[in-house]
């Protein structure tokens, strides 16, 4: 089991990431993509924080708590302007 580091999202734009997928089935990335909607929703409806883990190119994962803004095909903006890569996302909760 990888080790999760806790990250506070203002560091984020300084991470590294890779263009790779990081599920493996068709059936987690259509999870994912049904959670960041939730999570956008609740974003921009209420303010709602969620925890997104995600991993960089160096493999390292990484935790954050925070407000999803807008959910691109590429991207992930969260409160403050700072992007996450769909692909790099592993679990929104």
């Amino acid at each position: 089991m990888k080790t999760v580091e806790k990250i506070d999202k203002e560091k984020i734009a300084s991470l590294k990431f890779n263009k790779n997928e990081v599920l493996l089935s068709q059936e987690e990335i259509q999870k994912r993509w049904n959670n960041l909607s939730r999570a956008q929703a609740l974003g921009n409806l209420l303010q709602s924080k969620v925890q997104i883990t995600f991993e960089t190119a160096d493999q390292k994962t990484f935790q954050v708590q925070t407000t999803i803004w807008a959910v691109g095909q590429e991207f992930v903006t969260l409160k403050g302007g700072v992007h996450i890569p769909v692909n790099a996302i592993s679990d929104v909760d």
